[in-house]
């Protein structure tokens, strides 16, 4: 396995060799102190096939050359191989003289979901919902093994549990919470064994519905655990022109206020990233011709949702799927042009709720 993980000087030096992109403000920091893309390479769809595998494998190294520092998976992603790609990409890029060293970018996978071939034989019926998901930490145990062995790497940079509110149809929240308690404390043993450097919840429906998961109290869950000093620091969650909750919906509560999950998340040192950007290519055409006068210096509408959801106050980095080097070129000109401001931002949705 290779060693190393993303780190503060590393990451850095990477944003400074694409300083073109780094000036138009592609680039932010994480509460580790990470500088990450705000845009990221996502690997969900694709058949599974060869042909696929080798596609995404030339995407990703395409995706690291070109600026992105990000990359997501997970291992029921195409039943393991869009991380076991990602793994061949990266080994073609370290051994490739002067193209990437590992501790310039992020890794994240997550686990939830029953794979096929891959569930492990410890696993007992009562830890599993619905014949399709598991939180428990021998599951997680096994399912991290298999992923590092897939990515071959030593330590992933993010480690999400997958959509654990599917939980919710099965137990009652009282039993969720003791669920997670246990997945945190097995999750913060792999941190402190160097397997993970941080961990997080990487949802659908969790953090946009009201009434299905609280980040307040899953952060305070991690904070009984392990102090202030926990790991739990990342959620992803879907935010797009379709599904704007994340930003527009004020169904958390914390220190007595009502707030969207994004300010939460700012306020609790936690990085949000958004997944299905362009909502699996539904926004990449026909969006209303207005958006055309409201984001300004883009090419086609892929690169117009791919801006609204980067500029999103709290959002850090937006997540692509990409399965081909052709889209990773055509997304990456996002970077020539900054995300919009704040104000901007504000005046935008505005106009579209």
């Amino acid at each position: 396995m290779l060693l190393g993980r993303a780190t503060p000087e590393a990451t850095a030096h990477f944003a400074s060799r694409h300083g073109g992109r780094k000036k138009t403000g592609f680039f932010r920091e994480t509460p580790q102190r990470w500088t990450v893309s705000s845009l990221g390479l996502g690997t969900y769809l694709g058949e599974k096939s060869a042909e696929a595998d080798e596609s995404y494998i030339d995407a990703v190294m395409a995706a690291l050359t070109g600026g992105i520092n990000v990359i997501d998976t997970s291992l029921n992603y195409r039943n393991q191989r869009s991380e076991r790609a990602i793994g061949q990409a990266i080994i073609r890029l370290i051994q490739a003289p002067k193209q990437l060293d590992r501790d310039e970018f992020t890794v994240c996978t997550k686990a939830g979901y029953l794979v096929r071939n891959a569930v492990p034989e410890v696993l007992r019926p009562e830890d599993v919902v619905g014949g399709m998901h598991s939180m428990a930490p021998s599951f997680l145990e096994d399912q991290l093994e298999r992923s590092r062995h897939n990515l071959g790497l030593e330590t992933i940079d993010v480690f999400y549990l997958h959509n654990p509110e599917t939980q919710f149809g099965f137990v009652t929240p009282d039993e969720f919470y003791s669920r997670l308690r246990h997945a945190f404390g097995f999750l913060e043993q792999a941190v402190a064994a160097g397997k993970i450097q941080s961990y997080g919840a990487a949802t659908w429906e969790g953090f946009r519905k009201p009434h299905a998961l609280s980040l307040p109290r899953m952060e305070s869950v991690a904070r009984e655990i392990a102090g202030a000093d926990h790991h739990f620091r990342f959620i992803q969650l879907p935010y797009n022109l379709a599904m704007p909750e994340a930003y527009s919906s004020r169904h958390e509560t914390l220190n007595g206020a009502s707030c969207s999950v994004l300010d939460a998340a700012r306020e609790l040192g936690i990085t949000a990233v958004a997944s299905a950007s362009i909502l699996q290519a539904k926004l990449a055409r026909d969006l209303p011709p207005e958006m055309d006068t409201a984001l300004p210096g883009l090419a086609g509408d892929a690169q117009r949702a791919i801006q609204f959801s980067r500029s999103a106050p709290g959002i850090t980095t937006s997540l692509v799927g990409m399965g081909r080097r052709a889209h990773v070129e055509e997304n990456l000109g996002v970077g020539a042009v900054p995300p919009l401001t704040v104000e901007q931002y504000q005046a935008l949705f505005r106009t579209i709720a």
